[in-house]
């Protein structure tokens, strides 16, 4: 019965969108093709999309209800592909998929790059102290964790445990290697002033990039031992894999390392030339804002373009699996989710 309801609320919502350049609406599925690099790097504008912040309660509660129509069949006529595709995009950018409970504003992946921007722009501030070093390693870990927390798969229950785990892993290995790499440059003579100054300001990306993959290890390292669910083309669950789950933390893992370098390493690069222009020269105080544009401007663009190296659903040959999940179906491939 439900299944002739949603039927005939698809077809309705088909007819009223004829003229639409918006594609036809699927409840619960992505706008645009994960085939194409192209198509999940529009998708992931979608989910980091900052407008989504301003929604208001009113606006989510309506956005909420059209998908419920819409699910029951009982939408009202003339309800535009566009406008549940937009109140999708408002649902999953606002509720926990699994808990369906509100994230916390700056926990959410809309609200990553305007609330994790500051942090970017204290990690990069030049002539830092051993106490600033360390306070802003803390404090981009805290907000990695505290996001990755909030947006975390929520359908089976995970100890607290695994989470400060990683949390403690991730900041330890952070501040050892800032605060490392940042004595060593201090002693290193041979430097200049100069390009002492210019090295330091490139010390948080190699911090970062490796608390980000000790990160991904420590909070994740279950699924080495247990394995992930791999599906056949029909969705049907084939087994679980240790060395499908490899693939996806080792995916996931050269995500976390490809993004920050454009945030950590292009904006350094850009204030050393910028720096030495007349205009920043003569008004010292810009330097500061301007450096800030240049870390948001990096950040929105490198963002996007990491977590779209690969598909959240990833395809994997069976042939490369254990052989009992090679024996236990007939697809050449399998897909696993490899999480963002």
């Amino acid at each position: 019965m439900a299944d002739t309801a949603t039927t005939a609320s698809a077809a309705a919502a088909s007819a009223a969108n004829a003229s639409s350049d918006a594609p036809p609406f699927q409840l619960g599925k992505p706008r645009f093709q994960q085939t194409s690099f192209y198509g999940r790097f529009r998708h992931f504008l979608d989910i980091i999309d900052p407008r989504t912040l301003f929604v208001t309660e009113r606006r989510l509660r309506e956005a909420v209800q059209l998908l419920e129509d819409y699910k029951h069949g009982t939408l009202r006529p003339g309800v535009t592909n566009e406008q549940l595709w937009s109140a999708q995009k408002i649902k999953q950018a606002i509720l926990h998929p699994d808990t369906n409970e509100k994230i916390f504003m700056p926990f959410r992946m809309s609200g990553y790059i305007p609330f994790g921007t500051p942090i970017v722009v204290g990690l990069l501030l030049p002539n830092q102290t051993l106490a600033s070093t360390v306070f802003w390693q803390w404090l981009n870990q805290s907000h990695n964790a505290c996001v990755n927390y909030a947006n975390r798969n929520a359908t089976k229950p995970s100890p607290v445990s695994k989470f400060i785990q990683g949390y403690l892993g991730a900041v330890i290995s952070a501040v050892s290697i800032a605060v490392g790499l940042n004595v060593l440059v201090q002693k290193a003579n041979k430097f200049t002033p100069a390009t002492r100054l210019l090295i330091q300001r490139f010390v948080p990306f190699p911090a970062v990039a490796s608390a980000n993959i000790c990160n991904v290890v420590l909070m994740r390292y279950g699924e080495l031992e247990e394995g992930i669910d791999v599906l056949d083309s029909d969705g049907n669950l084939v087994g679980s894999s240790k060395i499908a789950a490899r693939h996806a933390l080792l995916e996931t893992a050269l995500t976390r390392v490809v993004l920050p370098m454009p945030i950590l390493v292009l904006p350094p690069i850009v204030m050393s030339m910028l720096e030495k222009t007349s205009l920043l020269q003569a008004r010292p105080r810009l330097l500061l804002p301007v450096q800030s544009l240049v870390c948001l401007a990096a950040f929105g663009l490198a963002l996007p373009l990491a977590i779209s190296l690969f598909p959240q659903m990833s395809e994997i040959e069976t042939s490369q699996l254990e052989p009992e999940i090679a024996q236990a179906t007939s697809s050449r491939t399998v897909v696993y989710n490899k999480g963002l």
